[in-house]
């Protein structure tokens, strides 16, 4: 599958204070499950430019400091598949607040709920809160509960990306 044909789409992870935050996802894809703000890259729209408004219309809150950590493509059953941009922020404007998409909540980065994330999230997330780049792709089964396959690469370039 060609990534360039994929739906592109973004997650982002504002880390401060050696504390996440994630949400509880409260419809569409990931639905219940404990994940990142972000959503579908708009026509005409940056990844960059999508995450921060995504992540606004989520929580109602700006992420700053924000930059390219990872990306990964997200295939679930036969149903979704999707080019991902990872971003994390070092900051946050604004108070996070709960919407009809997000309920958001902070943890500790020792200890995440991957127990409620993606089972992706344990592979690639380490790698995130160390500043390290990484590239993946993650296969689920058609519920989203089974990670099937995956594949990972670290220490990737992605100066002058985005």
């Amino acid at each position: 599958m060609e990534t360039e044909a994929l739906p592109e789409a973004t997650v982002c992870h504002p880390i401060v204070d050696d504390r996440a935050l994630l949400i509880e996802k409260q419809r569409g894809i990931g639905e219940g499950k404990i994940i990142g703000p972000g959503g579908k890259v708009e026509p005409g729209e940056s990844p960059t430019e999508c995450v921060i408004r995504e992540t606004q219309e989520e929580i109602a809150a700006t992420p700053t400091g924000v930059e390219k950590a990872g990306e990964f493509t997200f295939i679930h059953g036969d149903e979704a598949a999707f080019f991902i941009h990872v971003f994390r922020a070092t900051g946050l404007s604004g108070t996070p607040a709960q919407t009809d998409e997000a309920i958001p909540h902070w943890f500790d980065t020792d200890s995440l709920p991957y127990d409620r994330m993606w089972a992706d999230d344990r592979y690639w997330f380490p790698y995130l809160l160390n500043d390290t780049p990484f590239r993946g792709w993650f296969v689920f089964d058609t519920d989203g509960d089974e990670l099937k396959e995956y594949t990972l690469d670290v220490d990737v370039d992605f100066s002058g990306a985005i």
